[in-house]
Formats: C-alpha cells, structure tokens, sequence
C-alpha cells in the first residue's frame, strides 16, 4: 500500500481520488488552502491520515506546505490535482504579483515538486484545453495581453502537462504523467460539463497507486487510463527546457537535477 499526498482534496476530483484511494488501503494525506477548508475535509473524508494547509496564491505559503509535508514522511506519489478554470472574467494578481490562474496551476506544483522529497510517483492534471496553450512563454502572467480567462487557462494546463513530462525526463526513477481528467461536473467544470464524472478521478488515483502493471509508465498522457497523445509541444525537450527556466525565473526556486 501506498502513501500519497494530493493537493486540492477538500471536494471535487481531489476529494473523490482521496475517498478512492483510501478504500483501497492506501493512507492518504490532503490539502486545504485555509482551516475552514480543511475541517469540511476531515468531516467528508474521516479516514486523511492529516489534511495540510497552505494557500497555493503564495509562493511563501507553498514552501512552507513542502516544508510541513516533507516533515510528516515521505510520500510515495503526489497527486498535484489543486486548480482553478477558466471562468475568471479580469485579471486577478497575487500577492506576489503573480496571475492567479498561473500562479496555482502551475507555479505552486512546480514549487512543490521543487521543495518536497522526491516520491516515485507523480502525477500532474492537464486538460483537453491543453492543445490551445501559448507555446510562445512571451508573457505567461499576462502582463502585457489582454486578459482572455479561457487562454489563461489552457496555456496553464499545457505547462502542466510539459512540466510533467520534463520531470519524466530529468528524473528518470520517477514515474511522472499528466492527466486529462475530463470535462465533468464539478464546481470549476460547471452544470454544463458533458464528461463522465464518476471516471473523472480514476486515473490519477490509478497512477498514484501503482499496483497496476498498466500503471508503471513515465513520461505519458492519459484519459480514463488510456494513453494520448498530447500536443506536439508536451514532448519537445526545448520547450521542456524554456519551461522550467521560465518557473525557476518567475519562483526563484530551480527543479533539482
């Protein structure tokens, strides 16, 4: 059985992948961004080893959470689920003048995976949306375009899901994936939302579990357990590369080798 760690689990696909994971036999750690959160947690999900709390807006409060989960033990797979859509009408900025959108999507796991113990497994959510990412990295905090929610939203997935692959590739005794969950009907999906929502949390919690032949591959794509192929840009190594300059840039922090 496994020790894994997932980073928005206070409702939606986190919350379920926790419920599922944990019926299992796994042990499994969550996150809330407050207190509050983090109560309604432990009240759906009695059986979270801990739920940890910090607010992936601050760079300063992710690295404390790595700080607190490298504390409790190592895990054996991070599930980076945490994310917000792309319904943001205008610009929000962060306290360190990050574009929220950016700043929880991708620069707090990329923290994250920087700062916490290296598990064996890691698994990254992307989405459909993907595939009309901004590839450029001319200006991923949107500080000179003018805001478009949806953009926003899609280029922050396509860095998650090259961010999952570089760390494929730079940590070759880590299995690293993305995760295309779906279009379902959670409270960032929306009513209208047409995926399954009952399969929307399985294959993080597959990969994450690692008891599955199927399961023990790096450096893939998938939706409901099968591979995809992602967009072009996902497995360029130089784009990989600008990446990971880019985060360490905007975070301060590098990925280590």
């Amino acid at each position: 059985m496994s020790r894994i760690f997932i980073t928005g689990s206070t409702d939606g696909l986190g919350l379920a992948a926790a419920k599922l994971l944990v019926s299992q036999g796994h042990t499994v750690v969550g996150h809330a961004r407050n207190e509050s959160r983090a109560r309604g947690a432990r009240s759906a999900a009695p059986d979270f080893e801990d739920v940890l709390i910090g607010d992936l807006e601050s760079m300063g409060s992710v690295r404390a959470l790595a700080e607190s989960a490298n504390a409790s033990g190592r895990f054996d797979a991070v599930i980076h689920n945490a994310g917000i859509g792309f319904r943001e009408p205008r610009k929000r900025t962060t306290v360190d003048r990050h574009a929220h959108v950016l700043a929880i999507n991708v620069l707090a796991p990329y923290v994250l995976t920087s700062l916490m113990t290296r598990p064996d497994r890691l698994v990254y959510l992307s989405s459909v949306m993907h595939r009309s990412g901004d590839d450029s990295l001319a200006d991923p905090d949107w500080n000179s375009r003018r805001w478009d929610g949806s953009q926003a939203y899609a280029d922050t997935k396509l860095f998650d899901a090259v961010l999952a692959f570089a760390v494929a590739r730079r940590w070759p005794d880590v299995l690293s994936n993305a995760v295309e969950p779906g279009w379902v009907a959670t409270k960032m999906g929306g009513r209208s939302a047409s995926d399954n929502l009952a399969l929307g949390h399985v294959t993080q919690a597959w990969l994450a579990a690692g008891s599955e032949p199927g399961s023990h591959v790096t450096g893939e794509y998938f939706y409901h357990q099968r591979k995809l192929t992602p967009d072009f840009a996902v497995r360029s190594t130089d784009f990989q590369e600008k990446l990971l300059r880019t985060l360490e840039e905007l975070t301060g922090v590098a990925l280590p080798e």
